[in-house]
């Protein structure tokens, strides 16, 4: 599934032309963000782009009173300006003028493209850019058809249902992991390229089927999933769906959305078990052992897989990587609590500081764990390499060919993935390093 981390507020120059400030093209009002980790309330924008901002709240009535109040016929800006700040002011229980709704819109709304500037320039197209996220998405499959696919398998989050579907995926694992079958199947899969083929079809056609978990989920808790499609994850291809609007729904409806994808891998899995009961195909058994590999893989929390959303949506943050940098600073370098931290609440905030200190020597452990395995990949690489150019010397199989192939891609990508998650550390390294050295940033000098 994807989410965009939602961006704080930033601040850029006012420009000197006055007019009336409007919603930009798209943009929508999302409302309050409910159970939230923060001592102040954050209230939601969705962009034309379907990035969520996560605004203060008064910088959203800000915004909400601009919506409802148009400029009035004859009304000049600066009357229109007063009207809008009396409404913000009621709205918030706070004194606001003219020229602070200017300053708010300027500074702080319309650099993260909520509205247009007051000289009525179009404000920026804003994109979040978050650590470890999916890379080179192509949506495949639009609103509508996520839609209607939510639509079909509606009834399996209903309670009967979704009982007897878990008690239906205990006993399916339970038999598979058991029975004296699987090791005696897995011994013939290997030497077998074509069944090797199609459990590696049957782990992808688990894979789509789990992010139609995700689309259903929020279709049942009455918002619209967004788009499917596929992009690269480091390095490895990856299906997604865009599951923005969950932000919508409170605690449950957002949990239940994280682990329709896993619930529906248990369902596949079934399916699967079912399967070779009626035809005692051995592959099959295999297939349930590879998706349940992809359960695993989901609930780790140390990458941006369901385990990692499952984490935030059950403290109410939504992006748990950017308090990484303040909470290492904070312990490591004995620096003053970051302002960040400061607006999480009491028990969010020592979740998310547990959360870090455990994470970043989990990942640190796997990255060494990994590099200490890579003269063995390359190794095997190289091996495979040789095998499969002897292989097709002496005229083997086009199966046997593209399934020595495949093995060698999945040999190289862990490669490279090792490349690319040192290379976002190092940069994040370095950042933290220049930001120790040159000290905390001076507070900035208030407007004459």
């Amino acid at each position: 599934m994807s989410r965009p981390a939602t961006p704080d507020v930033a601040g850029d120059e006012p420009p000197a032309a006055l007019t009336l400030p409007t919603l930009a093209d798209g943009t929508e009002l999302v409302g309050e963000f409910k159970n939230s980790g923060y001592r102040e309330k954050p209230h939601l924008v969705s962009l034309p782009n379907r990035q969520l901002v996560r605004l203060p709240p008064v910088l959203f009535l800000v915004a909400k009173a601009l919506h409802e109040h148009e400029p009035r016929p004859g009304e000049d800006v600066q009357s229109a300006l007063d009207r809008v700040a009396a409404e913000a002011s009621a709205a918030a229980g706070a004194r606001l003028t003219g020229e602070q709704i200017v300053y708010l819109v300027d500074r702080k709304l319309a650099p993260l493209g909520v509205t247009t500037y007051s000289d009525g320039t179009a404000p920026p197209v804003v994109k979040a850019d978050p650590f470890l996220a999916l890379r080179f998405k192509i949506a495949v499959f639009p609103e509508s058809v996520t839609w209607f696919v939510g639509g079909l398998f509606g009834w399996l989050f209903r309670p009967v249902a979704l009982a007897l579907m878990i008690v239906a995926v205990v006993a399916s694992e339970t038999w598979v992991f058991t029975t004296r079958s699987l090791p005696l199947a897995m011994q013939h899969t290997i030497m077998n390229p074509v069944s090797i083929l199609l459990i590696m079809g049957l782990g992808i056609a688990s894979v789509a089927f789990h992010e139609v978990g995700h689309a259903t989920a929020c279709r049942y808790g009455g918002v619209r999933p967004g788009v499917m499609g596929c992009g690269i994850y480091l390095v490895w291809p990856a299906f997604y769906t865009d599951i923005t609007e969950s932000y919508r729904l409170g605690r449950g409806g957002r949990l239940r959305a994280d682990l329709a994808g896993v619930y529906f891998n248990g369902i596949f899995i079934v399916g699967l078990t079912l399967l070779y009961l009626q035809t005692g195909f051995e592959p099959l058994l295999v297939a349930v052992l590879y998706v349940n590999l992809e359960i695993f893989q989901q609930l780790l929390p140390t990458l941006r897989f369901d385990g990692y959303y499952i984490m935030s949506d059950l403290i109410g943050v939504p992006d748990l990587f950017r308090y990484i940098g303040p909470i290492l600073r904070r312990t490591l370098l004995r620096r003053p609590a970051d302002a960040r931290l400061d607006d999480l609440k009491r028990w969010p905030q020592f979740f998310v500081t547990l959360w870090v200190l455990t994470i970043v020597p989990v990942l640190v452990f796997q990255l060494v764990l990994i590099a200490t395995q890579v003269p063995n990949l390359v190794a095997k690489d190289w091996w495979m390499m040789r095998r499969l150019a002897a292989e097709a010397s002496q005229g083997a199989g086009a199966l046997q060919l593209v399934t020595s192939s495949l093995q060698i891609v999945l040999l190289v990508l862990p490669l490279i993935g090792l490349a690319m998650i040192l290379f976002q550390f190092g940069r994040a390294l370095v950042r933290l390093l220049i930001r120790y050295v040159n000290g905390p940033a001076p507070e900035p000098v208030p407007d004459a």
